[in-house]
């Protein structure tokens, strides 16, 4: 019978790579940055990209399980799209000011979303939208949102729940 264990080489690869993705990500960052592939750089790069993760370990949220992965393409288009309808509303707002239909607000909106990276996700679209500002996440799961026209509160809870909270739950639950 075969033991379940990985080898020692392989644990000892595990601990000092614990997520090689992000490792190579910060490696190639690295290098773009700098504009250089000198050996000197691609050492310091190789040197951070292993030291930051192992570091930083303890940070990350639980390991990331995509359920369903062509669903993440469909999502970032979504929010292409309104991240490019927002930016010509908030330069329409800068342009002219004086045609402001809608002050500003906050809206709470209670989320079914659970998982911490989702969550994170979540955050992340939140504040690359231009008009919308992440501001609290309350213990209870609600979420409150600064929006910089606040028209319906309704509405762009649905709209939160429908265009980015939904296939979050699918991709990652």
């Amino acid at each position: 019978m075969k033991s379940r264990t990985p080898p020692w080489w392989r644990q000892a690869l595990q601990r000092l790579v614990p997520a090689p993705v992000l490792s190579v990500a910060l490696l190639g960052l690295w290098l773009l940055l700098n504009r250089s592939l000198s050996l000197g750089h691609c050492l310091l790069g190789s040197v951070l990209a292993l030291a930051i993760p192992v570091l930083t370990a303890g940070l990350r949220p639980l390991p990331v399980r995509i359920r369903k992965p062509a669903l993440v393409l469909r999502l970032v288009l979504t929010v292409a799209a309104d991240a490019v309808q927002s930016n010509l509303a908030v330069v329409r707002l800068l342009l002219t000011p004086g045609r402001r239909r809608h002050p500003a607000g906050f809206v709470r909106i209670r989320l079914a979303l659970r998982d911490p990276n989702a969550l994170a996700v979540l955050a992340v679209i939140a504040c690359i939208t231009p008009g919308t500002a992440w501001a609290e996440l309350a213990p209870d799961r609600s979420l409150l949102l600064h929006v910089l026209e606040l028209d319906d509160a309704g509405a762009i809870a649905a709209h939160i729940r429908q265009r980015y909270e939904r296939p979050l739950m699918e991709i990652f639950e």
